[in-house]
This record gives C-alpha cells, structure tokens and sequence, in this order.
C-alpha cells in the first residue's frame, strides 16, 4: 500500500484577512442582538416598577378612605400588598441581571468590535498579522465577558491563564 502524504499549508494573506473579518461579523452580531434583548428587558422592567409603584401608591391611598366599602374595599385590600410583592420581585430580578448596565456594555463593545473590523477592512492583507489580530478580538470580548461576570456575581478575579502560555 501507498502512503498519502498530506501537506498543510498556511492560509494565504487574504484567506487569513477574510476569516478574521468574518469573526469580527459573528461577534458583532452577537453583542447587537443580545443588546437589543438587554435594552427591552431594562425599558420593561423600568416601565413595570415606575406603574407598579405608582398603583401601589394610589390603591393604598384609595383603600385607607372610609368611603370604599364591600368588596370594592377588600379587593383593594388585597391588590395593595400583591402589587408592592410583585414590584419587588421585579426590582429584585432588574438587580440581580443588571439588563441596563449590560445593554450600555455590549453596545460599547459591539461599537469597539466595528472600528477593529473597519480598521481590519482598510488595511492591506499583506501588511495583517492574523495571529495578532485575533488575539485582539478575543481580548476585547474576554474583557466585556469579565465584565459581565464581575457585574453579575460581583468578583474582582482575574482570569485563569492558560496552561499551555505559562512560562
């Protein structure tokens, strides 16, 4: 029997240039898309504490008056304290996922990802170090992901370095 031999070559140039860029598309759609689902979830949640407050408020002042009655006056009764638990579950889950500090860091990011890409687009393929440049996308969302992760459960760790780069 023959043996094959195979032969790996590097990309060329422009190969290279274009993987690069169309990592830079997949990321920058990601970090759009999830913005978008962040900024309704904050605009929600905003609006429901805002109109939840505000009922509590006035159902409260409305059932205290002697002039509601019957069941008018019980259902009252009960809506007060079932809004004011409803408005701090909704206060408690906008904390705990911090959608609005989320939404303004992956527009930054998405923004960040635009310019390394325009700047990825001009520049000739010759003149690219692939290796370089995608270290550098990799760093820009490894340092929005930390970001993320120190907002949400609040740790200040760095992260772990690769085995295989420590000296």
């Amino acid at each position: 029997m023959g043996t094959v031999q195979v032969t790996a070559t590097a990309p060329s140039n422009e190969e290279a240039k274009n993987r690069i860029l169309e990592r830079y598309e997949i990321r920058i759609a990601y970090y759009w898309k999830a913005s978008k689902y962040n900024k309704r979830s904050y605009k929600t949640t905003r609006f429901l504490v805002i109109t939840l407050g505000a009922l509590v408020t006035l159902i409260s002042s409305v059932s205290s008056t002697r002039s509601v009655a019957g069941d008018l006056g019980t259902a009252l009764n009960i809506a007060t304290p079932v809004l004011a638990a409803t408005l701090a579950i909704i206060g408690g889950v906008s904390q705990a996922f911090q959608w609005g500090a989320a939404w303004s860091d992956q527009v930054i990011t998405a923004l960040r990802l635009e310019m390394e890409r325009d700047r990825v687009a001009v520049t000739p393929a010759s003149q690219l170090d692939p290796i370089k440049e995608l270290a550098l996308l990799d760093n820009l969302v490894l340092a929005e992901t930390q970001g993320f992760f120190q907002r949400l459960f609040g740790s200040t760790g760095t992260a772990k370095q690769d085995p295989q780069q420590a000296d």
